[in-house]
């Protein structure tokens, strides 16, 4: 009658000594306390807030390529400084340059032809007497002549268009700037239209400050701004006014706030920063403060993520 009793006791042990094993060896810790996130000390006494996008001075420019095909070479790398004219990135030209040296020869024979043509002219009219030389054989030779000259001409426009596609296979910058991305390899096939590289001026950084439209009213030219490097509100970014985008534009920025809405509408006021021993970077998200004159109710305006 034991016998029965005893394997379900064992069991009951065990499972009970499992359970303490894994208690004691797990005791519980209270979590640290979180640390709240110190505010920022916005320096205004009536402002209207925003999200803002730190971006180059000449706006962001996406460099593509006119013609699709397999990279060969990149001519640059992240964080070259880039003038007017410089080479960025190279496409497989070889179909081209097979079809570059008939071209040239076709530009030297339609030379020889038309020179030909032009000499059997102009012995023609070097004769002293016209009776010598017939009308029609004048005309024959002033057509031949023009017929080779046309010849000519049709050579070496073929021979410039293959020169002009060559050309836009090797992308240049047309505009001075700082290379921010580069999202090809060689290798690799390019299409025609895409962003491959991204350009931009950051000498001196730009702010796109998004507006909610309900506050546009309150946003006058030149007035002061403060933005504050999200993460950290001690990094204070005095900011110099720009421009107004006179154009109200659904909001495009999305910072991942709870209660941010995205079916409104945004004033886009545009200011600028010397990014000289500041931490930050292109494409990275701050909050800027603009001041303002108070609401007509008195009270300030709260800050829009």
């Amino acid at each position: 009658m034991k016998s029965n009793y005893l394997l379900p006791s064992l069991a009951v042990l065990g499972f009970a000594v499992t359970i303490a094993a894994v208690v004691l060896g797990n005791p519980w810790q209270p979590s640290a306390p979180a640390t709240p996130m110190p505010q920022p000390r916005i320096p205004y006494a009536a402002y209207v807030a925003g999200a803002g996008v730190i971006e180059a001075r000449l706006e962001n420019i996406p460099i593509g390529t006119p013609v699709a095909g397999i990279v060969t070479a990149i001519d640059v790398r992240w964080g070259d400084r880039v003038q007017v004219g410089d080479r960025l990135f190279e496409i497989d030209d070889r179909a081209l340059q097979a079809q570059l040296l008939p071209a040239t020869a076709k530009v030297r024979e339609a030379e020889a032809q038309w020179a030909q043509a032009t000499r059997q002219l102009a012995l023609a009219q070097s004769v002293p007497d016209p009776r010598a030389v017939s009308g029609e054989d004048m005309s024959r030779r002033r057509g031949n002549a023009a017929v080779a000259k046309a010849a000519l001409d049709s050579a070496r426009a073929d021979l410039e268009r293959i020169r002009k596609e060559l050309d836009l296979h090797s992308v240049h910058a047309l505009a001075a700037g700082t290379v921010l991305q580069i999202n090809i390899h060689p290798g690799e096939y390019a299409s025609s239209g895409m962003p491959l590289m991204l350009l931009g001026d950051n000498t001196r950084l730009h702010v796109r400050a998004n507006i909610d439209q309900n506050d546009a009213w309150r946003v006058h030219a030149g007035s002061a701004a403060t933005a504050f490097v999200r993460g950290n509100p001690n990094i204070v970014i005095p900011l110099r006014f720009e421009r107004i985008e006179p154009t109200v534009i659904p909001r495009a920025v999305v910072t991942g706030d709870s209660t941010e809405r995205v079916d409104t509408r945004v004033l886009q006021v545009i200011y600028s920063f010397d990014p000289a021993k500041l931490p930050v970077y292109v494409g990275q998200l701050v909050d800027v403060y603009i001041e303002a004159p108070p609401e007509q109710s008195g009270g300030k305006a709260t800050p829009r993520s």
